[in-house]
């Protein structure tokens, strides 16, 4: 350590990193009942930390969130970061504010690809790790093996002899038991924490340097506006200070602290003087962004930004032109969603939101459809009306003007009997199997190097073919020549040619066409998709006709019509199911499909066009 380096022994700072579903939440969970952060007695509901609705409705979390405990006289922050790639903005920025990660691991399935992504990260930023193997208590728990695959996976990245030698510990996260080894008798997490107070280091500082803050989230306060987080690297700051702002390029913006917090379990706490190391929340500046550094007037210099790996997917997001537009939303208007799509891209460092030609129109580039869809289902829940289109990835050329395209990592783990039809359906999507693993449990383990648009709209296509048994996980392997064109649906759709409401005798008749999307009664229009049909083709159709009333009665021919029941269109679905001249109409109440041409005239013109160039 230099001679000018100091360490801020009653502070650590951790985060908790996985892959989807391995139980981090529930074990930050359990840590603030064992730590004090709650009353004894006190009724609290399960994963606290996945405070937003989206997050609790799908059991994942999304956005990184801060918290802290105390133990043995010390100050621990804890950051639950998200365990999807496609969030992985949130993951750099709270990597950013710690000295070290608890990797866990679920003692059945073992470390996943979305573990990878995480961990890739923080061995880079040369973090002590720590791994628990979770879910000890599981009837397929083989927790020796699944060690062994963590010691693989970190080979396979580069760790040192430093980050091979990790603390390790047996957990059972639900019910807030922690040990050394398995055959150990635990009650509690005592063992865990006593571990991130002696094998975490203490954050280091400058005892000679002024106040320095990097800038790694933003929030904001109805009543104190902005708010800037992150964590202080050296000196301290009060109330009141006069501070200055740095942003990219340089450029100084001077503010005084109207407040200063920092987090004292789920809560942040006002507090007179933040300390070096410290995670700390600050008020008083308008125009912060991530990675800015926030420092003194006196000696102002600005720390490293927070770099983040660059968007692969776009999408284009615009106002809702459907004739039902206005009708379901209260937030309809260019300006509006473009001030939404803004605020979205200042917190999510991942985002990029660009204008386009048409001024009632955005494209919004990020690091996958999932992260997109989170994004659509937001804005749709506080009242926006939209139309998006299909996502794209984003291609690139090297210096010799080659054509250069996202590729991915995937792992595909399924039933011996679907193996065929997934590597069929794959090879279609110019995907190549570079792995295959058969233990003899009557699973197998598939790997493949498949073109990001290979997989936008497979997922869907993936539960149908395994029956729903299957698990499929992929994360960026990086840029690689483009595998050329291939079909992204086989089926066409069938359009509404009319407006008006859909009727059940017309439904009927169209059923033998295809899988419908509209139940009777619903609102259609001219363009809208209304079903998905069996052939390639597109077809327009009247699904308004009513029948025909005579006078000649005949037996059977009152007879009640009876439809087959119609699955409700997500978001999800709708995005994957598109193709390029289809949009997805989103309102907070219905998700529709229409053409981006709704006029049928129209569309054919266009379609000849094409056919003659």
């Amino acid at each position: 350590m230099p001679k000018n380096t100091a360490r801020n022994e009653s502070l650590r700072n951790i985060a908790i990193i996985a892959h989807v579903d391995h139980g981090k939440t529930t074990l930050v969970d359990q840590m603030f009942k064992q730590g004090g952060v709650f009353r004894e007695g006190q009724e609290v509901d399960e994963r606290v930390m996945d405070s937003g609705d989206i997050e609790r409705e799908r059991g994942i979390t999304i956005s990184a969130k801060n918290c802290s405990i105390h133990w043995r006289d010390r100050k621990i922050n804890i950051i639950d970061t998200p365990g999807h790639a496609d969030f992985g903005g949130e993951v750099e920025r709270s990597l950013s504010m710690c000295d070290g990660v608890i990797l866990l691991v679920d003692a059945s399935e073992g470390p996943l690809p979305q573990t990878r992504f995480v961990l890739e990260k923080a061995l880079n930023a040369g973090l002590k790790l720590m791994v628990v193997i979770n879910k000890i208590d599981r009837a397929d728990a083989r927790p020796a093996e699944v060690l062994d695959e963590v010691y693989d996976l970190l080979i396979d990245l580069g760790a040192d002899e430093s980050q091979l030698d990790f603390p390790l510990f047996y957990a059972i996260g639900r019910q807030g038991i922690a040990k050394r080894t398995i055959e150990e008798e635990a009650t509690n997490l005592h063992v865990l924490l006593d571990a991130v107070i002696d094998e975490i280091p203490a954050p280091t500082y400058d005892p000679d340097a002024p106040f320095q803050m990097l800038v790694s989230d933003l929030g904001y306060s109805d009543y104190l506006g902005r708010l800037a987080i992150g964590r202080v690297l050296n000196g301290t700051a009060h109330g009141n200070d006069q501070l200055v702002c740095i942003g990219e390029g340089g450029v100084q913006k001077t503010l005084r602290v109207s407040r200063l917090q920092t987090y004292d379990g789920l809560k942040v706490a006002d507090t007179s003087a933040a300390q070096p190391g410290d995670i700390i929340v600050l008020s008083g500046i308008e125009a912060v962004k991530i990675g800015d550094t926030i420092c003194t007037v006196d000696a102002p210099q600005a720390l490293p930004r927070i770099t983040v790996d660059e968007p692969t997917v776009s999408m284009r997001f615009g106002i809702n032109t459907s004739p039902l537009a206005g009708q379901e939303g209260k937030l309809v208007t260019s300006s509006k969603i473009r001030e939404r799509l803004m605020r979205e891209a200042l917190s999510n460092v991942a985002i990029r939101v660009e204008d386009t030609e048409d001024r009632d129109a955005f494209l919004v580039k990020g690091r996958g459809e999932f992260q997109m869809a989170i994004i659509i289902e937001t804005m749709r829940r506080e009242g926006f009306e939209l139309n998006v289109g299909r996502p794209e990835v984003i291609f690139k050329r090297d210096e010799n003007g080659k054509l250069l395209e996202p590729i991915e990592h995937l792992y595909v783990d399924c039933d011996e009997a679907f193996m065929g039809v997934i590597a069929e359906k794959l090879s279609q999507r110019k995907g190549r199997m570079t792995n295959m693993i058969n233990n003899g449990s009557g699973r197998v383990r598939m790997e493949f190097s498949i073109p990001s648009r290979g997989l936008i709209g497979y997922r869907d296509e993936f539960l149908t073919d395994t029956k729903g048994t299957g698990i499929m996980n992929s994360y960026l392997e990086g840029y690689g020549d483009h595998r050329g064109e291939f079909p992204s649906r086989f089926t066409g759709s069938i359009v509404s040619d009319r407006p008006g409401k859909a009727v059940a005798y017309a439904l009927f008749n169209l059923e033998p066409r295809g899988r419908l999307f509209v139940n009777p009664s619903d609102s259609v229009y001219e363009g809208m998709i209304v079903g998905e049909h069996n052939r390639e083709n597109d077809i327009d159709v009247n699904p308004t006709k009513g029948k025909k009333l005579t006078n000649l009665r005949a037996s059977g021919k009152d007879d009640a019509v009876i439809l087959t029941n119609v699955q409700p269109m997500t978001l999800e679905r709708a995005l994957h199911f598109i193709r390029e001249d289809e949009l997805v109409e989103v309102t907070p109440v219905s998700v529709r499909l229409r053409k981006v041409e709704l006029d049928s005239q129209r569309r054919y013109q266009i379609a000849g066009r094409k056919k003659k160039a």
